[in-house]
């Protein structure tokens, strides 16, 4: 008789928020949960893949979890009306 073991899995969540610059015309992230995360993208999806090779990059540098991660990516896009 073998006895299964059943461990859960701990996912650690953070959130990335993409903002549009439209002076310069580019996407770029910030996150308060990852400290120095700042890239920047012409497109809002190229940004995201960039950022889902650097941020564990960046935790790990920061001495914080970055395996089983959730990411979670919020994109705001303003527009100034006249």
């Amino acid at each position: 008789f073998c006895k299964l073991l059943y461990i859960p899995i701990v996912m650690t969540e953070y959130t990335v928020l993409l903002t549009w610059d439209d002076e310069a015309r580019v996407w770029f992230s910030d996150s308060k949960d990852i400290p120095g995360l700042i890239l920047q993208s012409s497109s809002v999806e190229m940004l995201i893949e960039r950022l889902k090779i650097a941020a564990p990059e960046f935790l790990a540098l920061s001495n914080l979890p970055s395996h089983n991660i959730k990411i979670t990516f919020h994109a705001e896009q303003q527009a100034v009306l006249a």
